[in-house]
């Protein structure tokens, strides 16, 4: 199967430019393809999972992955499905984040002998001389029709700032600089990017006269539309600093029963026949799907010694113990225990709740247990003598569970 077929199967394909010479491409293989990468943080999370997985589908295929770091463009940000204008980065962060994600990047990517590059926009975007830049690139964009986009459209009401308006530009501008230095034809990117993906399809089109291509994907969101990759804490980092191994897995293990068929597709290299078996069990089999899954998805984020150590945490904790090195962990002084804690303050101290409200809710209707036991209310304070082996387990609610060590 060529790559366009594996996409195509695997169900990432969203949006097409030019469908049947997109298809003729993929036949003859060896295609040039870029995705972008803004370095708004300095680690990668689950919403980029999608495409770094597209990506790594491509290279298998006999296709050269172009990963380009958007250090010129994080210095405006995108306004692509945001309701706000982004806070400003200093050079410096930008720079670090992007020297962190090449770091994950290769985890997925083979770089070796120029099988993939990394590529950053810093390198042209930064200098450029803006009169000489509206004059030459600026030509070929009309306001109409950006106006019409609807990366644009959301934003009009609350107010887009002239900053942002410049971002389609200098993303078009990004496909030209790539399709002159390394015969770069085609852009891939999220179902969020097509507006930005056919203007520099169309920037090539009519500035050199070159032929280039535009693919979008889906955006990984649940069976309700609702985008993936956030949980209580915030989003679901690749850093195993950020999101540990645990909590990663924990989290693919408690998707929901309509999305673990669409999950195993889109975010592992399971054969299609194993991903349709998986996705037709039924009743509580279709757990072992969802074990798969978080497995996989583990073991190509962290490696396969931190799957197993996740699966095994998650076997021991759902089997009654506390063993398992994986589970999350918050370190608590005795001084800051003092004669005791009370159970809200630890949750909130161990991120468990994002407010005491939450809290108090989940304690009354029975949704906190210490060491197994149900909280009976929350003025409950734990003391120094509730840690035995100088550790205690809090679960909340069903699946989620967090040790304090005593130090």
């Amino acid at each position: 199967m060529n790559a366009f077929e594996i996409l195509q199967e695997r169900g990432f394909i969203e949006q097409l430019t030019h469908e049947e010479e997109i298809k003729e491409l993929f036949e003859k293989g060896g295609v040039s393809f870029y995705i972008g990468i803004d370095p708004t943080a300095d680690s990668l999370h689950v919403g980029h999972f999608l495409t770094i997985m597209a990506m790594a589908h491509m290279q298998r295929a006999g296709n050269r992955p172009i990963c380009l770091m958007g250090g010129g463009t994080a210095m405006i940000g995108d306004p692509s499905g945001k309701t706000d204008m982004r806070k400003m980065m200093s050079v410096e962060t930008i720079d670090y984040n992007v020297s962190c994600i090449k770091k994950q990047l290769s985890r997925f990517i083979d770089f070796d002998n120029d099988k993939a590059i990394i590529v950053n926009n810093a390198d042209w975007l930064r200098n450029l001389n803006y009169i000489e830049f509206i004059r030459d690139i600026g030509v070929h964009f009309s306001v109409n029709k950006m106006l019409a986009a609807d990366c644009f459209k959301t934003r009009m009401e609350r107010g887009l700032s002239f900053l942002e308006f410049n971002y389609m530009l200098m993303q078009g501008y990004d496909f030209y600089m790539l399709y002159k230095k390394y015969n770069c034809v085609m852009q891939l990117g999220g179902n969020d990017q097509w507006s930005n993906i056919i203007a520099g399809v169309e920037l090539i089109r009519r500035k050199d006269g070159g032929n280039a291509y535009g693919m979008t994907f889906k955006l990984l969101t649940n069976s309700d539309g609702v985008k993936m990759g956030k949980t209580v804490k915030g989003a679901v980092w690749l850093d195993p600093e950020k999101t540990s191994p645990y909590e990663f897995y924990q989290y693919w293990r408690n998707v929901g029963d309509k999305d673990v068929e669409k999950c195993l597709a889109l975010l592992t290299f399971l054969p299609m026949d194993e991903v349709r078996r998986l996705g037709a069990l039924e009743g509580s089999e279709i757990n072992k799907a969802k074990e798969v899954l978080a497995y996989e998805l583990t073991k190509i984020v962290h490696g396969e010694e931190e799957a197993n150590k996740a699966q095994q945490a998650a076997k021991a904790l759902f089997g009654g113990g506390a063993q398992g090195g994986s589970v999350p962990t918050t370190e608590l002084t005795k001084d800051e225990l003092g004669d005791g804690m009370d159970i809200l303050t630890l949750m909130q101290k161990a991120k468990l709740i994002p407010s005491r409200g939450e809290g108090r809710r989940l304690i009354q209707q029975g949704g906190v247990k210490l060491d197994g036991e149900k909280v009976p209310a929350f003025d409950f304070v734990v003391k120094e003598d509730m840690f035995k082996d100088g550790s205690v387990l809090i679960q909340k609610g069903k699946k989620v569970f967090h040790k304090i060590n005593l130090v």
